[in-house]
């Protein structure tokens, strides 16, 4: 297991370090997107090896893929195929530094295990052969207590990584705003916020894709971030469910409404979805999301005390200046939008 937890507060930002030729996977998911910005912003060269058809059903043609990572050097080829990683990826330039967004879309074994690890593993070889020195990656707090199959694999990476003779950075954020901004349309629209026991059972830290992209940027900059495993939340405190409806709620101006969903449904939902996967295959990966939403439901996205099996919300990092009621405000003023994919739980 990776050693060397480092918490960080505030916004600034260690001083710039010398541009570098930097190389990036996952780049085309608003967080990888965010993340491209970012390090352009940093003065970083940036290029990107990206599937021809990119995004959730591989809605991205190749022009879309260009105007959203625009100022970046777009490669098309195949993440997944290390043969392509290497010819159509690494092989087309030098590089300093490689930071992966590269996450598996639904977190089931297969997939998880194809693209948490499998293709980190493979592009991890690649980087180190050609002379790359740095690497940062976006892993998930989640993985600190593992029970799926996604958590698995990406700590099984993350383990390969810290142990690469690379200098590296594992990024482990808490929430995500569009993870947690799919009840917005259902509770604008006059119905009410559905919450897991009374909704006070997690909290999180949630953080903009804009704010973390700025910290996964920084990591290249920052020796402090160096060699460490960093949690990393948004500004502000831990937000239960209840307290996120009741912000909604307020935002619309209208008196607080609740549905309370029992996790004991939950149980009974992946029981009997895992009893029937033994006999029909196709429904085991329907389990195992099951599995994942009661995770959510019951866990916090926040950091872990290992002696007290507790999640602390005092010892989770916080980063970056918009929260989460910032973007339920644009949201509700029509000036922001979610592409939340496989982030939905409502």
């Amino acid at each position: 297991m990776p050693t060397g937890v480092q918490a960080a507060q505030g916004v600034s930002a260690a001083a710039p370090s010398p541009p570098r030729r930097v190389f990036v996977l996952g780049a085309t998911g608003t967080i990888g997107r965010a993340t491209v910005r970012a390090l352009l912003r940093h003065g970083h060269r940036v290029t990107c090896l990206v599937r021809p058809r990119a995004g959730p059903n591989g809605a991205l043609a190749r022009a879309d893929v260009e105007r959203l990572l625009a100022g970046a050097t777009v490669r098309f080829g195949d993440p997944l195929d290390p043969a392509s990683l290497r010819r159509d990826g690494f092989g087309v330039d030098r590089f300093d530094a490689w930071v992966s967004c590269l996450a598996s879309r639904t977190g089931v074994p297969a997939d998880a295990w194809a693209v948490d690890h499998r293709a980190h593993v493979d592009a991890l070889a690649a980087a180190k052969d050609a002379g790359v020195t740095q690497a940062v990656l976006l892993s998930a707090i989640c993985v600190q207590k593992p029970l799926l199959a996604f958590q698995h694999a990406k700590l099984a990476f993350e383990r390969e990584l810290a142990a690469s003779g690379l200098g590296w950075s594992i990024v482990r954020p808490t929430a995500f705003f569009k993870s947690l901004s799919g009840q917005v349309a259902r509770v604008r629209n006059g119905k009410p916020f559905l919450v897991f026991g009374d909704g006070r059972l997690t909290a999180c830290k949630p953080i903009s894709d804009a704010d973390l992209a700025d910290y996964l940027a920084g990591c290249l900059d920052d020796p402090a971030r160096r060699d460490r495993v960093l949690p990393i939340g948004g500004p502000g405190p831990a937000i239960t469910p209840r307290e996120q409806g009741e912000r909604l709620f307020e935002l619309l101006g209208r008196a607080p409404r609740f549905r309370q969903v029992p996790v004991a449904l939950l149980d009974a939902i992946a029981a009997g979805l895992g009893a029937a996967g033994r006999v029909v295959p196709g429904l085991a990966a329907k389990a195992e999301l099951a599995r994942i939403g009661r995770y959510y439901a019951t866990e916090s996205m926040l950091v872990l005390d290992a002696a007290s099996g507790r999640y602390d919300a005092d010892a989770t990092p916080s980063w970056g200046r918009e929260t989460l009621f910032d973007h339920y405000a644009a949201l509700l003023r029509g000036e922001a939008v979610d592409e939340r994919g496989e982030h939905a739980v409502f």
